[in-house]
């Protein structure tokens, strides 16, 4: 556990030293700034009298949709940048012999890179929370929502987070990393929507968002979460496998 702490702290410290995490935590975090504002003013502009009072949405649901809906989307551009080096990087600079012949299993190895980047990620994921609780300020809203919604994007990310460091273990190439992570979790998405209208085949049971979509609408569910830490588990387990592969290789 010391060991996976360690290198989660030593991953958490590079996004912090190198351009590239200020970057994407900067441009994320005005894009969830801009959402808000966009769904507070939406908000007076379409309940201020053209829905009858019992159409209303509150205020909660109605902006937390929008920012948590923008979210997804966001990270799923965010995470592949965030993640291709964690591996490819250590494979590029033939660093990787050196962390095989330490003290240190791969299992703590892949552990400690995927912490590392999930609590980055967390950062964004909690300044989500805090934002949209200064609602709070001027009216009454509901927490359960925010919470629920801010444990299923936890989810999600930590989703993001397994494929991008499954496909940064696959090449010495960041940048090629990234696209094939991109590209894998886009094709979820096309496929989702391709089976939206079958909500009976098999994919809807595997569909990320469709899992997703339980937590937005301000409900934690217990399948659900069992899903996600299947899936994260699945991709970290195809790591190490990966890692394991190469250390038997030399």
């Amino acid at each position: 556990m010391k060991m996976i702490i360690n290198i989660a702290m030593k991953e958490i410290k590079s996004f912090f030293v190198t351009p590239m995490g200020w970057i994407i935590i900067a441009l994320i975090t005005a894009a969830f700034g801009w959402n808000y504002f966009i769904g507070i003013n939406n908000y007076f502009e379409v309940m201020s009298g053209a829905i009858r009072p019992a159409e209303r949405v509150g205020v909660t649901i109605y902006v937390g949709q929008t920012v948590y809906g923008s979210a997804s989307f966001l990270m799923l551009f965010a995470v592949p940048l965030l993640s291709m080096r964690l591996i490819s990087e250590e494979r590029r600079q033939q660093t990787l012999p050196f962390l095989f012949s330490a003290p240190i299993s791969i299992i703590e190895i892949v552990l400690g890179k995927f912490f590392g980047l999930f609590a980055f990620l967390a950062i964004m994921v909690l300044y989500i929370f805090v934002m949209l609780s200064t609602l709070n300020i001027w009216a009454d809203i509901d927490f359960g929502y925010l919470i629920a919604n801010t444990f299923g994007l936890f989810l999600l990310v930590g989703s993001f987070a397994a494929i991008g460091i499954y496909f940064s273990s696959l090449t010495s190439q960041p940048i090629i990393a990234a696209i094939l992570s991109f590209i894998f979790a886009v094709t979820l998405f096309i496929l989702e929507r391709y089976f939206a209208s079958q909500p009976n085949h098999w994919f809807s049971y595997i569909s990320l968002m469709k899992h997703f979509q339980t937590f937005s609408r301000g409900v934690i569910s217990s399948k659900d979460i069992i899903y996600f830490i299947l899936f994260i588990s699945t991709f970290l387990v195809l790591t190490i496998r990966r890692l394991d592969a190469d250390r038997l290789r030399g």
